[in-house]
């Protein structure tokens, strides 16, 4: 049964009514005490409820004994329990027959009126541990009346090893009668094996449910334990574990009730509902555990994780975000959302660089400059790349890859780009080239992906230089934190404006510039599932850059402040600021042997170094309003513990016609998360044009 996570959450049957329609109760037993209810009573002309057989002091013991420390307890300990004596007068002798069976009979009339007693007493679960050929037509019309007031019903299936329940209990499987509120009880041992007196699911195994019902301690009339046998003591195991989750989900409806304990059942036998079993063994562990699609308590948008992080966020370490969820039966739980949040492992970065195959093409007709890479798709066929320029690319070729520059009079020039940045696109207006590493940078945005198209155009005086650019572009969110090349990846938009300002002092160049960065549906990257709120955010970027030029040397630098605006809508809804920062520094030297160049970078790429999202998050719900009434404010930090750190060298000369370049870089905390090892590594490259 596996009831301790019920007793966990503090599911006894308290306040819950199980009738037990049987051969009454042992009134000198302290196993009921104050919980017998006084709704109790003899339907069946003894003038007593006091148990002369036994059979119902187990059964209603199985079901609600007390807990006391010592020995055995039912199953609902707390719940109230409505005896109903219902054998007929004389028939109980307290001794089995000469076949070993139990001499007790019932009526069809008695049977009646103890369900209709039941009902009015206000039972959640009826329990009908008695078995016959079929179900009289008066008591199938009370057990009607029972379910149309949503009560539940528990049939035991019968010990004699038959292939279908007994006929008493087929009226499960009319719906008219039962509204999917009646369970056939069938019995299991310790190892959910069934009997082999026990009467299997048969043709229609629907509502057959399982217990134990294999030498079960229980008292009997006089106080005495015994270990009794067979479905009768299975049904009321099926009644106490409704009773817990009529207590601990106030919500459920009967059907509900019935559904979920089927639903949950730990499957047995062939794999699926079968002839034997059923649907299965009962298993409370399941059914207080969440059910069905979850939502956050106070959203209607399903959820199945909350948020994935972006390597600007690295290891994030995130408080404790208590909040109620709902599950499909809307069934309120306690979950810690901070569990549920992914961080994105590092990239692997010179897996992309390595592999391109692509041929960098570019041609000049006087004011109008073209430059695209060609890479081979299938025999005949070209398609149009991104450009990973070499350093020996940049310091001779004026173009970038994809990309259309014009002048427009000699100070003035424009472009556009396809599938490149308005950063390149800019510096190729201004003239001006940065070493080409692999690894080791600081004007990334934070996020995989990259631009569509860009535009941009530059105003030229002397020695100052003002360039307006936008481009629009995609962020790759990865489905899985873990196993991208196997969950994929999620798209979606980001729009970005800058403008820059440049200036020459002799052989220095500064730079400053300002951008503004919107991301449709993530926040630095960062995706958050639909009921915590859809991401968006508004980040701006001020940059400031210099290079100095001395000879066969140049030293170059860069900074970056950040400060994001992200909003959460549409779920929960929430809010917060960001602070991010970048820099780089480096230095190179062209001719140091011959025609090569050679270079040292360590960089900090994007990352937050303060600030974070504030939700208001449900932590208190109300059954009997179906609604959330107390909302927590808590503060999801996003500034990681590591810092990740790059330093990168790279060499570079010509080689038997081409160019030869290798890299070498070694990375602190990848992608900031600190409890994860150095990475290094090398790449060689060689380029042969023809």
């Amino acid at each position: 049964m596996n009831a301790l996570v019920a007793y966990q959450r503090a599911a006894t049957g308290a306040g819950i009514g199980i009738a037990v329609i049987d051969t009454g109760i042992d009134l000198q037993s302290e196993e009921f005490g104050n919980r017998l209810s006084t709704a109790s009573a003899d339907v069946g002309g003894n003038g007593t409820i006091d148990d002369v057989d036994g059979h119902g002091t187990a059964v209603a013991f199985t079901a609600a004994g007390r807990r006391n420390g010592t020995g055995t307890h039912g199953v609902a300990f707390d719940a109230t329990v409505i005896a109903l004596r219902s054998d007929r007068p004389g028939t109980c002798t307290g001794e089995p027959d000469a076949n070993g069976d139990d001499t007790c009979r019932f009526d069809s009339d008695a049977l009646a009126r103890g369900i209709d007693t039941a009902r009015t007493a206000g039972a959640r679960v009826i329990n009908l541990s008695l078995g016959s050929t079929s179900m009289p037509q008066s008591v199938q019309q009370a057990l009607s009346r029972a379910t149309q007031a949503g009560i539940v019903v528990i049939l035991s299936a019968g010990n004699d090893g038959a292939a279908d329940p007994d006929g008493f209990a087929a009226v499960a499987d009319d719906a008219s009668v039962s509204r999917n509120q009646v369970i056939i009880a069938g019995w299991v041992d310790h190892t959910d094996r069934i009997d082999d007196d026990a009467n299997r699911a048969g043709s229609n195994p629907t509502h057959y449910l399982a217990a134990v019902g294999t030498r079960v301690a229980a008292p009997d009339q006089n106080g005495t334990v015994q270990l009794w046998s067979g479905s009768s003591f299975a049904a009321p195991q099926i009644a106490g574990a409704v009773a817990l989750l009529a207590q601990a989900f106030p919500n459920l409806t009967g059907a509900q009730i019935v559904d979920l304990l089927l639903t949950t059942a730990r499957d047995v036998g062939q794999t699926g509902t079968d002839s034997v079993y059923g649907r299965g063994v009962l298993d409370l562990t399941r059914a207080f555990q969440p059910v069905g699609t979850t939502s956050i308590a106070g959203t209607r948008l399903a959820t199945s994780g909350t948020a994935a992080l972006s390597a600007p966020m690295g290891d994030a370490a995130i408080a404790p975000m208590g909040a109620v969820i709902l599950d499909g039966y809307g069934r309120a739980f306690a979950a810690e959302l901070a569990q549920t949040i992914q961080r994105t492992g590092p990239l692997r970065p010179l897996g992309g660089t390595l592999l391109s195959s692509g041929r960098h093409v570019g041609f000049a007709a006087g004011a109008t400059a073209v430059s695209l890479t060609l890479s081979p798709t299938r025999p005949g066929g070209v398609a149009t790349e991104r450009l990973n320029l070499s350093q020996r690319d940049a310091v001779t070729a004026r173009a970038l890859a994809g990309t259309v520059t014009q002048r427009l009079g000699r100070t003035l020039s424009f472009g556009i780009g396809l599938s490149q940045g308005s950063a390149g696109l800019s510096a190729q207006l201004a003239g001006s080239a940065e070493p080409a590493f692999m690894i080791a940078s600081a004007d990334g945005l934070g996020f995989e992906g990259g631009a569509r198209s860009s535009t941009a155009v530059r105003q030229q005086w002397d020695a100052v230089g003002l360039t307006m650019a936008v481009e629009n572009g995609r962020v790759l969110s990865r489905r899985d934190a873990y196993l991208p090349a196997i969950a994929g990846w999620q798209r979606s938009g980001f729009d970005r404006v800058s403008l820059g300002l440049d200036r020459a002092f002799g052989p220095v160049t500064a730079r400053f510039t300002g951008s503004r960065l919107i991301e449709d549906a993530t926040v630095l990257g960062a995706r958050f599932d639909p009921s915590f709120g859809g991401a968006s955010a508004t980040s701006w970027f001020l940059d400031a850059g210099a290079r100095l030029t001395a000879g066969a040397w140049t030293f170059g630098g860069t900074m970056r402040s950040g400060w994001t605006r992200a909003s959460l809508h549409g779920g929960l809804g929430g809010g917060g600021l960001l602070r991010t920062s970048a820099y780089s520094a480096d230095v190179g030297r062209t001719g140091l042997f011959g025609g090569d160049s050679i270079g040292l970078r360590i960089a900090q790429p994007l990352r937050v170094s303060a600030g974070g999202i504030d939700l208001a998050l449900p932590t208190f719900y109300d059954y009997a309003g179906s609604a959330v009434t107390a909302w927590t404010p808590q503060r999801m930090t996003l500034a990681p513990s590591g810092r990740e750190v790059d330093i990168e060298a790279r060499y570079s000369r010509p080689f038997a016609g081409g160019d030869l370049q290798a890299n070498l870089y070694w990375r602190r905390d990848p992608g900031n998360i600190a409890a994860l090892p150095d990475d290094q590594g090398i790449a060689l490259r060689y380029a042969l044009v023809f």
